[in-house]
C-alpha cells in the first residue's frame, strides 16, 4: 500500500507542490480580506459592519488552508524548510497584517477618528503587527534549532489571536443595536493579543488535541455538542468559545505565580 502511493507521488510530481499551492492561498485570503475592508470607505455605517464580517470571515477561512498545508505537507512527504518559511510568510500576511488593518479601518470608519485618536488606534495595530512578526519569526528558529512536537505553545499562536480579533468583529456584525463606543476597546484587546503572543504563557495546541480526540470518548462528545452549539448559534459560541482560549491561559498562570513563588521560597531561603 505504501509503494503504491509513493509510486503515486513520484508519478505526479506536482501533488508535491500542493502543500505551497494551499499556502499562497492562504496569503490570498489575507489579502483579500484587505481589500475588502477598505469598502467600507465606499458606504454608509449601517452597511460597514457587515463588509468587516465579511472580511474577518475570510481571515477565519484561511486558517482551513493553513491547517491543509502542513496536512497534505506530511501526507505527500513535501515537508521542507522552504515550505515552513512560505507559511510563515502567509501567516504574516493573514494573521498578522490583515487583522491589524481590519481593527484600524474599522476604528476609524465607525468612529470617525482624527488626531491623537487615530494615531492611539494606528499604535495598537502596530504593536500587535509588531509582536506577530516577531513570535513568526521566533516560532522557525525554534522549528530549527529544537526540531520536536509539543503539544502546547509558548505564548499565543498568531491564528488564535487573529481569530480572536475576528469573532469580535463578526459578532459586533450581528449585533441589532451595537454601541460604536465599544469599538474603542477593540484595539487595546488588539495589542493584548500582540503581547500574549510573545509571552510564555502555555497554549493548547488545538489541532493535536482534535486529532487525539479519536482517542477519547469524551472528547469526541464535547466536539459532537460544540458542533451543535455553533449550528445553532454560530456567532455566541464563536466569539466566546475562541476568547476563552485566548484569555484562561494567562488568568490560570497569573493565579499560578504566587504559588510558584512560594513554593520557591525555602530553596531561595536555604541559598541565602
Amino acid at each position: 500500500m505504501r509503494k503504491n502511493f509513493r509510486k503515486l507521488i513520484e508519478d505526479n510530481w506536482w501533488l508535491k507542490k500542493l502543500p505551497t499551492t494551499l499556502t499562497i492561498c492562504n496569503s490570498l485570503c489575507g489579502f483579500a480580506a484587505i481589500l475588502y475592508s477598505f469598502h467600507v470607505y465606499e458606504c454608509g455605517e449601517d452597511v460597514a459592519p457587515k463588509i468587516l464580517s465579511l472580511s474577518a470571515c475570510v481571515i477565519l477561512g484561511a486558517m482551513f488552508f493553513d491547517v491543509l498545508d502542513g496536512f497534505t505537507a506530511r501526507i505527500f512527504n513535501a515537508a521542507s524548510m522552504h515550505g515552513m518559511q512560505m507559511d510563515s510568510l502567509a501567516d504574516m500576511v493573514t494573521f498578522g497584517v490583515a487583522p491589524a488593518v481590519l481593527v484600524s479601518v474599522m476604528a476609524h470608519k465607525m468612529l470617525e477618528l482624527q488626531g491623537n485618536s487615530y494615531y492611539f488606534v494606528w499604535v495598537m495595530s502596530a504593536i500587535y503587527l509588531g509582536c506577530a512578526a516577531l513570535r513568526l519569526a521566533t516560532y522557525n528558529v525554534h522549528a530549527i534549532l529544537e526540531k520536536k512536537n509539543s503539544d502546547k505553545f509558548s505564548g499565543l499562536p498568531s491564528p488564535g489571536a487573529a481569530a480572536a480579533i475576528c469573532s469580535l468583529v463578526i459578532y459586533y456584525g450581528t449585533m441589532d443595536k451595537a454601541d460604536n463606543r465599544l469599538i474603542f476597546y477593540f484595539p487595546i484587546y488588539t495589542a493584548v493579543l500582540g503581547f500574549l503572543m510573545v509571552s510564555p504563557v502555555k497554549y493548547v495546541h488545538m489541532g493535536k488535541m482534535i486529532i487525539n480526540a479519536r482517542k477519547s470518548k469524551k472528547m469526541i462528545l464535547m466536539i459532537f455538542a460544540y458542533i451543535l452549539l455553533l449550528i445553532y448559534r454560530p456567532a455566541d459560541v464563536i466569539v466566546i468559545s475562541i476568547n476563552l482560549y485566548v484569555l484562561i491561559p494567562p488568568v490560570v498562570t497569573i493565579f499560578k505565580l504566587p504559588f510558584k513563588l512560594f513554593a520557591n521560597s525555602p530553596k531561595i531561603a536555604a541559598q541565602a
